[in-house]
């Protein structure tokens, strides 16, 4: 993954204690290998290929998703991100395997999400295509 990352700033990582309130105001576990990341970085920003890529940290996800009103316009969807000019990311949740889709911020309902990777690793494998 950090080899599709250029110019990235990428945070500290995150506690577990943080990673366990995430997961409880969102009233979801969090994939593994997104886990991960957030143990080992907790967001940041930049490229990855062409396309700039926000990734918020742990203690932001539950406030984001409320303040973008997810659960009544995309219900289902757990926002993690975004592509700084319109979209977000985030995995769904209505599928075992939550794959991840882009949405945009207006107009947000889930008819236009669009599914494009498999998980939270196949995301920058994506992205750096």
């Amino acid at each position: 993954m950090e080899t599709e990352l250029k110019d990235w700033q990428l945070n500290a990582g995150a506690t577990d204690q943080a990673l366990q309130d995430a997961m409880e105001l969102l009233g979801h576990s969090l994939p593994s290998d997104y886990s991960q990341f957030l143990r080992e970085r907790n967001g940041g920003e930049g490229f990855v290929g062409d396309n700039f890529l926000i990734l918020w940290k742990a203690e932001e996800l539950e406030i984001f998703n409320r303040e973008y009103e997810v659960d009544q316009y995309a219900p289902g969807l757990l926002l993690f991100g975004s592509n700084g000019s319109g979209e977000a990311y985030g995995f769904d949740t209505r599928s075992v395997a939550m794959p991840i889709v882009r949405v945009p911020f207006i107009g947000m309902e889930l008819q236009y999400a669009e599914p494009i990777a498999d998980s939270f690793t196949d995301l920058f494998r994506q992205l750096a295509k």
